[in-house]
């Protein structure tokens, strides 16, 4: 196993423990995006702090479990997750769909330089130009 592949399996161990509060993964230029259901971009560990604490004010038990770890190249892993939680505003609750969506991990010298976080699976292999992952969860 590389050591990228190490490095993001150990930030989803702790991820899928409901514990976001390390960064120490991250460059501190990191670029962290999310599209779909919450889109946004921002620079830095203190941005991407912020943005992570304003998503998880709105959750309640928020979660994410890894399905796969894929390396993509030399620098990007590829994590095929579900995700789901219950929004505290309107009580509504998606921990029981297992929404499938997926993260990319660009990683240089050890660190995470740029988290891509995708709120829909498929936008994600799109982006990537895969039709689908190898051995996806919800592969025919």
């Amino acid at each position: 196993m590389s050591a990228n592949l190490d490095l993001v399996r150990s930030i989803y161990a702790d991820w899928e423990r409901g514990d976001f509060s390390s960064v120490e993964w991250a460059h501190p230029d990191i670029v962290f995006e999310s599209t779909g259901f919450d889109a946004a971009k921002a620079t830095g560990v203190a941005e991407m702090a912020q943005r992570w604490r304003e998503w998880m004010s709105a959750w309640d038990e928020y979660r994410s479990e890894a399905d796969a770890f894929r390396e993509l190249d030399g620098q990007r892993v590829l994590v095929l997750m579900q995700h789901g939680g219950r929004g505290k505003a309107s009580g509504v609750g998606i921990e029981g769909m297992k929404t499938p969506g997926a993260n990319v991990f660009e990683i240089r010298d050890g660190k995470v330089v740029r988290l891509a976080l995708y709120w829909d699976r498929e936008h994600a292999l799109a982006d990537l130009g895969l039709a689908r992952a190898p051995d996806s969860p919800d592969s025919p």
